[in-house]
């Protein structure tokens, strides 16, 4: 349990609170109240008449307008957040300092390494290798869900949830495929896993940085020291200290727990079976004729076809294995997959990448191809159809010198929806045929003018693995864990060191370790801080904390608790509405200042919000991961809704049970 430190009160005190008008027995019990809130936190903040100023109209306006803009689309969420701060800070509600103290803000700043850490992880094969074993041979829907909780939740706790999301989509797509499993079954499941995995350790999710950075940025504000008495200054200073790594997780577990329990049991019966976009789509794909060399030390030597992964390929079909000369076909699932194998593949781009993925297994048409992970890094995969006027027309693969004119090699072959079964160099190129190459980083612009093709485009995300330099990013992340639990440097530092070694060690470029920071996340963040800000500045967060204390406070000691449950409700509704993170930011001033009316401690309010805007289930917009899975499993705003407002009823009488217990009032 943690201990908060109680505010001292001077003798005598009381505690001055407008009464609710509705509430006749407020005269009765007045001196009830007074004592058991003068025994708390202190005495509470003078109440302030309830009227809305004129910056709490353009406040207000601005809040309107950014969920307007967010709810139809209007504009970015950056843009809007940026805009309103921009707006208020012009009007004088809040500083142009207060405005952008967002952007040096901690949290921010230890997100933004977390990107470059979590991106480094996926780009050397880290989460991908961990992911290939995830479901193994489970064939059953309840099964696979265990399997994905013991998997998704502990690294969800210590990586950003979206890329471990984006990572397991194809492994489950695939699973799904494999099994004849609708992909809307486990889809819905995984986003929650990774959502509620997030709220067992600060750097689980990025609304508990942004919270923790919250908490820094305000425990020694003058503002709100100077509306308690002196000697409760040092109590609220340390109530408002930064989050430890595992302290949320004291609330955050029991969600784990239950929310598994919840989707094992009864939230399975409310999934939908729907087919994923990929499948509805699957009949207009182009299919290519590929060829692999299964180098020495590739993982498949050894292991049958079926054990191996490549039998039940999605849009990929093992036509024909060459082995000294000698063709096996057709490839049985107990054929054993040996060095030097040719195996031959007709299938869709997409897999075609993910094959290429697999160390030691190279595309076979053209013996200079890369396979150095170092060297590859400088190339990429590119698309390119035959025009009438090329010179390749005509001319076999093998013969046609492809790589002495465009410095590439052709990985495989489409030709107009026709299945290919000849080999990759023997196949007689004519116009039309559309080319897989593996090519330089720039191959698209020196020949996208080049009459010898008709069109010429880069195959979306075919950049190779960095498997030479997976060790290296396992030991700087295990480090990161370590320096964090031992508290002995700040996230921020933390994560920042972390980032650059990655870099540093070539388990990241710095241009992918650029790409990899979400900078539009990080800009709603910043510029939300500034809004929040504005919030406090106007009075409104006053305002609604007083309305809130007004309601509660003739309830005696179970008051406290009625206003958590109240915060706790307004921050999930702001959530799934907004965003996890606007809505951290947006509801932080109505904690502390819900608290100083009161008399109590502000850490369970802000514990509380953490939890919430942490817990988005019931809407597909409310969290980025939802978001995700939304479209290839195929579903519908309203199986959210179905499947996920009863849990986040489920998750609210949680909390509201067992925040007081760890963070006392």
């Amino acid at each position: 349990m943690v201990a908060v430190p109680r505010f001292s009160v001077p003798s005598g005190s009381t505690v001055k609170m407008r009464p609710a008008t509705w509430f006749t027995l407020w005269n009765r019990g007045q001196s009830l109240i007074v004592s058991v809130f003068s025994s708390r936190f202190g005495q509470p903040k003078k109440a302030t008449p309830q009227i809305l100023t004129t910056d709490a109209w353009i406040t207000l306006s601005m809040l309107v307008l950014i969920l307007v803009g967010m709810a139809r689309n209007l504009a970015p969420p950056d843009a809007l957040f940026l805009g309103a701060a921009v707006v208020l800070a012009l009007t004088k509600v809040i500083s142009p300092e207060e405005a952008f103290s967002g952007f040096a803000n901690p949290g921010v700043i230890t997100l933004a390494g977390l990107f470059i850490v979590a991106a480094a992880l996926r780009e050397t094969g880290v989460l991908d290798a961990l992911g290939q074993r995830l479901l193994g041979s489970e064939r059953s829907e309840r099964g696979a869900l265990l399997r994905l909780a013991g998997f998704v939740v502990p690294m969800s706790a210590f990586v950003n949830n979206t890329p471990i999301v984006a990572m397991l989509m194809p492994v489950i797509l695939d699973f799904c495929r494999k099994h004849k499993i609708s992909a809307s079954r486990l889809l819905i499941p995984l986003s929650y896993l990774a959502i509620l995995g997030g709220t067992c350790t600060l750097i689980g999710t990025s609304t508990n940085l942004v919270v923790h950075g919250l908490l820094l940025g305000t425990g020694s504000d003058p503002e709100h020291l100077a509306r308690l008495p002196v000697e409760s200054q040092a109590a609220w200073t340390h109530a408002l200290r930064g989050m430890g790594l595992f302290e949320i997780g004291m609330v955050g577990l029991p969600f784990v727990l239950i929310g598994t329990l919840y989707l094992w049991s009864f939230g399975v019966k409310l999934l939908p079976r729907r087919k994923e976009l990929i499948e509805q789509l699957g009949e207009s794909r182009r299919e290519y004729l590929v060829e692999m060399m299964v180098q020495a030390g590739c993982r498949l030597i050894g292991q049958n076809v079926e054990k191996a992964g490549l039998r039940h390929l999605e849009g990929l079909f093992l036509i024909e294995i060459d082995r000294n000369g000698r063709s096996i076909t057709p490839v049985g699932p107990e054929t054993i997959i040996r060095a030097e194998d040719r195996l031959i593949f007709t299938g869709i781009v997409e897999t075609i990448v993910e094959l290429e993925k697999i160390p030691g297994l190279v595309p076979a048409a053209d013996p200079e191809y890369e396979v150095q992970p170092v060297a590859r890094r400088e190339r990429n995969l590119c698309e390119a159809v035959i025009s009438m006027s090329s010179p390749l027309s005509g001319q076999s693969v093998r013969k046609s010198n492809f790589r002495a004119r465009y410095n590439s090699a052709v990985i495989a072959v489409h030709r107009n929806g026709a299945r290919l079964r000849t080999k990759i160099g023997d196949i007689v190129l004519r116009p039309g045929d559309t080319l897989l190459l593996q090519a330089g980083p720039n191959f698209s612009q020196a020949h996208g003018n080049n009459t010898d093709f008709y069109l010429v485009s880069d195959v979306e995300g075919s950049s190779p693995l960095r498997h030479d330099r997976s060790y290296m990013a396992i030991a700087l992340f295990v480090a990161l864990i370590v320096v964090l639990t031992t508290g002995r440097v700040s996230p921020a530092i933390g994560a920042l060191l972390a980032a650059g070694l990655m870099v540093a060690t070539r388990c990241i470029s710095s241009s992918g370790a650029r790409r990899s920071v979400e900078w539009q996340v990080l800009v709603t963040i910043a510029a939300a801080i500034g809004v929040g800000q504005a919030l406090d500045n106007s009075g409104i967060a006053q305002i609604v904390a007083e309305a809130i204390a007004n309601w509660t406070a003739p309830m005696g000691s179970i008051g406290p608790w009625v206003a958590l449950a109240a915060i706790y409700l307004v921050a999930l509704a702001t959530t799934e509405l907004v965003t996890n993170n606007a809505a951290a930011v947006l509801i932080f001033p109505f904690c502390l200042d819900t608290a100083l009316m009161m008399g109590v401690s502000p850490r369970p309010f802000v514990m509380a919000l953490a939890l919430a805007a942490s817990s988005s289930f019931a809407t597909p917009i409310g969290y980025q991961t939802n978001m995700m899975v939304f479209g290839p499993g195929g579903y519908r705003f309203t199986d959210f809704i179905r499947i996920g407002l009863p849990l986040d009823l489920i998750l609210w009488v949680t909390a509201v049970l067992l925040v007081p217990v760890f963070w006392p009032f």
